[in-house]
């Protein structure tokens, strides 16, 4: 693979640039949050008023002089409101007057002399101030401003909750709980593809949580803490699931990342929320994600000198010891690191199953690609069982996004149907990276990336235990400007010597034709380099492939010192890391030697594939083979790996 030395570039951000969310969406002080409700209250009230308005008061008379007015035939009518006089002059003036209580209009205006021809001319109209207008009228002026009151304090106390009263919340669980009864969260074994073993193991524990009683008459106790071990994306929390799904009953999910707060004694106090919560649910399943967290071997040092995390391990570890037989409540953890784990939880007694979930052969492969497929719909050539054979290695993580972006592919060139095509191109899409057609070489870079590249193949087709070639191309993707794909013959669980000092051959062929072709180096080989070195360090301090050093291993699997020492100390002295020093530059050097040679051997070979690249850009496993072919050299078969055994 040549890599882009532009995708090496530092990039610089301003403190101008730099946000901590979207814009007007950050967190508001107290201050003006409650600035914000005393606007709000006055802008309301305001409005009031304003709606409400000043009414103008009449002018007010006394009940002699709207005697006189009615008997000089001035009044047009007059409004009774209990004791109050409401009258309307022609002209438009009103006028205002208060009769005496207990005595009807009329009686009051005769008796001031009034007669009654001057009263009949005058409509005399009785309300009563009762019902619902009345009411609210009257009502409205009082209840309103208490209404705004209770909402500004409702407003301010919600904030300062949402604020400062959440450290009282601190100490719960955040678990999530799976209701068994959902149909559509449940999750059973048939949503889960391959993982047979894994899946005899884990029937037990379902038949447990149905029917307890078979184990406990006759003295078995099932195991309290189940530990799922395996590679990123291989199907460990969707397996937890399916235990709890088959079972039917609560799953209580949570990662390991959540135990741990700023607060002292927050994680050991959400441990013991949790199993209560679990306790009063069960039959139930915690399924702690991510266990490594806080599950670190302890006393290390390693996370900080706040011992918060070796606190929470020890309340894990005294919750799991409190179990008793029956109560039925299984603790699932899963890491792909399960090396750096404290022994306490790997003892009898806590996490004492431990369920390993390997990357899925080809077999299984098939059969998750057809549980991913069931909602899309494919055209006539779709072949999943060519898919699963080109995509070893891929978890169950890497098939789901592989069928998705199929699909996507299909979408954007609004097809209505996923073809094979598309699966091919996710399958490179997925391990390389988009295609970037708009990346355009210039004349001697499309002439040194086709020659790196086709090195690689050429070395990879005559080396004996180096994987066929599938296909070569130099249209960039992701940020490879060009690659070689490479297939095994079938699947392989072991790997010899033999095969990784091809493979180191192989890597080394892009930097052979840079250096014997054209005379300078580039930074095109910069990966490949770095890939080699460290297989070959491999070799020598884990896989002891060395003669020199002998078969002793170094270092753990994760590239680090054994049993959980600290990141930068070695278990050997100086004097050996020299020695390993030496063996690794003495195995790149040979295997630099040999892809070398194969250059020079097999010149005219390396330059019709390098001139058919420049001219097609890409080259697949036929037209390679039988380019090959006509050079002398005999493609690759299983027949020959037969042989080689």
């Amino acid at each position: 693979m040549k890599e882009n030395p532009q995708n090496k570039k530092k990039f610089v951000i301003r403190k101008s640039d730099r946000r901590q969310g979207p814009p007007g969406r950050g967190p508001r002080s107290p201050i003006s949050q409650a600035a914000f409700a005393v606007a709000t209250l006055l802008i309301l009230a305001g409005a009031y008023s304003l709606f409400r308005g000043a009414p103008t008061a009449p002018k007010e008379i006394s009940l002699s002089e709207l005697s006189l007015d009615i008997s000089k035939g001035l009044v047009q009518s007059v409004s009774v409101k209990g004791d109050a006089l409401d009258a309307s002059y022609f002209g438009g003036l009103h006028k205002s007057s208060q009769k005496e209580a207990s005595t009807a209009l009329t009686t009051t205006l005769k008796n001031y002399g009034v007669s009654s021809e001057a009263l009949g001319k005058v409509k005399i109209a009785v309300e009563n101030e009762q019902g619902f207008l009345y009411w609210l009228s009257s009502l409205v002026p009082i209840v309103l401003p208490i209404l705004f009151i209770i909402f500004f304090l409702w407003y301010l106390s919600r904030q300062v909750r949402g604020a400062g009263m959440q450290a009282f919340t601190f100490g719960q669980s955040k678990a999530r709980l799976t209701n068994p009864n959902d149909p559509k969260s449940r999750v059973t074994f048939k949503d889960v593809a391959g993982a047979k073993e894994a899946k005899e193991e884990l029937k037990e524990i379902v038949d447990f949580l149905k029917n307890p009683k078979k184990f406990l008459d006759i003295g078995a106790r099932i195991p309290k803490g189940i530990l799922l071990m395996g590679a990123p994306g291989t199907g460990k929390t969707l397996l937890a699931r399916a235990v709890a799904g088959e079972a039917g009953v609560s799953f209580f999910s949570i990662s390991g990342s959540e135990f741990v707060e700023m607060f002292v004694g927050v994680g050991a106090s959400r441990v013991r929320d949790l199993f209560n919560l679990a306790k009063r649910s069960s039959p139930a399943i915690i399924f702690v994600d991510e266990i490594d967290a806080v599950g670190r071997v302890r006393g290390t040092g390693v996370g900080g000198g706040n011992d918060e995390r070796e606190q929470t391990l020890n309340q894990i570890l005294v919750e799991m010891d409190g179990f008793e037989p029956n109560e039925k409540v299984i603790v699932m953890a899963a890491t792909n690191r399960p090396d750096v784990l404290d022994p306490a939880l790997l003892r009898p007694g806590r996490f004492d199953r431990r369920v390993t979930l390997d990357l899925p052969d080809r077999k299984d492969r098939r059969e998750i690609l057809e549980i991913h497929a069931k909602k899309k719909p494919f055209a006539e050539d779709v072949n999943l069982d060519v898919i699963a054979e080109r995509t070893p290695g891929f978890s169950g993580a890497d098939l789901y996004s592989l069928m998705n972006e199929g699909a996507i592919l299909a979408a954007r060139e609004n097809r209505t149907k996923v073809s094979q095509f598309d699966l091919i191109r996710s399958i490179e899409k997925v391990i390389i990276g988009p295609e970037r057609r708009s990346h355009l070489l210039s004349k001697k870079e499309k002439e040194l990336t086709a020659y790196h590249e086709a090195g690689h193949a050429l070395v990879a087709s005559v080396l004996p235990y180096a994987d066929p070639v599938h296909k070569i191309t130099i249209i960039s993707r992701g940020r490879a400007l060009g690659y070689v794909f490479k297939l095994p013959l079938e699947e392989k669980k072991l790997q010899s010597k033999k095969e990784f000092l091809d493979d180191i051959a192989v890597g080394l062929a892009g930097y052979a034709v840079e250096k014997d072709i054209f005379g300078d180096i580039t930074t095109g080989p910069s990966n490949d380099l770095q890939v080699a070195t460290a297989l070959a360090r491999d070799m020598v301090t884990k896989y002891g492939m060395s003669e020199a050093m002998g078969p002793i291993a170094l270092e753990s699997q994760g590239g680090k010192p054994l049993y959980g020492q600290g990141p930068f100390e070695n278990e050997y002295s100086e004097e050996v890391g020299a020695a390993i020093d030496a063996e690794v530059s003495r195995v790149m050097n040979d295997s630099m030697k040999r892809a070398e040679k194969i250059i020079k051997d097999y010149r005219k070979v390396l330059n019709a594939i390098a001139e058919r690249l420049v001219e097609v850009e890409t080259i697949e496993q036929k037209e390679f083979e039988d380019l090959i072919s006509a050079h002398g050299i005999v493609p690759k078969r299983k027949k020959d790996l037969e042989h080689q055994r």
